[in-house]
């Protein structure tokens, strides 16, 4: 089967997306300038960069709730997991015809493929962590994302 355009788009999102390195003080920067763009667009997010269970970036805007904290826990969860963002695994379930989040496959209470949530991948490392946006649409929570590590990479020179 061949990829579809959105799913090739996704995947090549994350074949572009890639850090020369990742520590605490690009966490808080990149985290930064993802929740300035909210502010100045005035969307009621949470955002969050962990790497596995260690919360190095947080922030929750005016109009988010305290639901997101638990989309971003599985968000975050399926991207640790499977190394992709959840808007691929959700177009590429979909595009398979198989949900692993019925019959018992992954756990519905631990895991979600709602767009927002992006793998932090380091050149010759891999997966170190994951980036995650709730609180707007799945695709404009992972729009919100990938275009703040886009720009990130931009101003790092990476």
């Amino acid at each position: 089967m061949s990829d579809s355009p959105p799913l090739q788009e996704l995947r090549q999102q994350e074949e572009e997306l890639v850090f020369a390195s990742f520590d605490h003080r690009d966490a808080w920067r990149l985290g930064s300038l993802i929740a300035n763009h909210a502010i100045a667009e005035g969307f009621g997010v949470a955002v969050d960069i962990r790497r596995h269970n260690i919360v190095l970036f947080r922030c929750v805007l005016p109009g988010a709730t305290s639901d997101q904290e638990e989309w971003i826990r599985r968000k975050s969860n399926s991207v640790l997991r499977f190394e992709h963002s959840t808007a691929f695994l959700s177009e590429q379930f979909s595009a398979l015809g198989h949900n692993p989040l019925g019959g018992g496959w992954l756990n519905h209470d631990d895991y979600t493929l709602a767009g927002g949530s992006f793998p932090l991948r380091v050149r010759g490392a891999g997966v170190v962590g994951a980036i995650t946006a709730s609180g707007l649409a799945s695709d404009e929570d992972h729009r919100l994302v990938v275009d703040g590590i886009r720009n990130y990479l931009k101003t790092v020179g990476a």
